[in-house]
């Protein structure tokens, strides 16, 4: 018999909760680690979509990465997704910075999905745990980097392109920019994240290193697959079923 808390002590022993960044919130954050499970959702957020989704599938927990309570609240009322789901005895797990640095976690499979080879990982001047990874790929120019990007991950991509050829790539997926000169310290001849603001496009154009912004959720959402098959392998006992999610962006035009 497999409990809310197994899982949750399974996930934080390759993705530990406490290399979380400061500002996030990782772990059960919903439910009761006692709850026996038999069939677990699985989601990068919990949207009304996925919501509906995880109910509708018959779930007793739901993982996902982002998680669904970022900073404490006032208010805890009907309509409040994490409410939903305390309603209907669904528990909630979430492993988000914990697992976008893990070994095997979303930069390791943003890596594998690029066919970025001899990754490792970077040291980084913000975390104790390098978040950023870095390998190489055939030579080749930005934008063909950047169609090779879109072209795996489904998406459409923003360019700096800083007129550079490109072999060694780093990454990281999601909001990653904070961690941008950890990639140009480390020899990064180009930097792929998930979403890029004004001035650190500006400011990447001056620094000389090639940032291809290939979407938050594009960057991430190939992990929750990985994330399904380590669960299934340890919990056989247990159904893991990916819910349906809309990516949030359409590009127009």
């Amino acid at each position: 018999m497999v409990k809310v808390k197994d899982i949750s002590d399974y996930i934080n022993s390759f993705a530990p909760y406490e290399t979380r960044c400061d500002w996030d919130n990782c772990g059960l954050l919903v439910g009761d680690g006692e709850q026996t499970v038999n069939k677990v959702a699985l989601c990068l957020d919990l949207t009304e979509e996925t919501l509906d989704g995880a109910i509708s599938s018959g779930a007793d927990l739901v993982v996902t990465h982002h998680p669904v309570i970022f900073t404490p609240q006032k208010s805890f009322l009907r309509g409040d997704k994490a409410f939903e789901l305390a309603a209907r005895g669904i528990s909630l797990i979430s492993a988000h910075t914990c697992f976008d640095c893990a070994e095997g976690g979303v930069n390791d499979v943003l890596c594998n999905v690029l066919g970025i080879s001899g990754a490792e990982a970077v040291a980084s001047a913000e975390l104790a745990v390098p978040m950023v990874r870095i390998g190489e790929v055939k030579e080749q120019s930005t934008l063909e980097l950047a169609a090779l990007v879109a072209s795996r991950l489904g998406t459409k991509c923003r360019v700096v392109d800083c007129g550079n050829s490109v072999k060694r790539v780093a990454v990281c997926g999601g909001a990653g920019m904070d961690f941008y000169l950890d990639a140009v310290k480390a020899g990064a001849d180009a930097y792929v994240t998930g979403e890029i603001k004004h001035h650190e496009m500006l400011f990447a154009k001056e620094t000389g290193v090639t940032v291809i912004e290939a979407g938050h959720f594009e960057t991430e959402n190939p992990a929750m697959t990985a994330l399904k098959n380590m669960l299934e392998k340890r919990f056989s006992q247990v159904e893991f079923v990916l819910v349906e999610q809309s990516a949030p962006v359409k590009f127009i035009g």
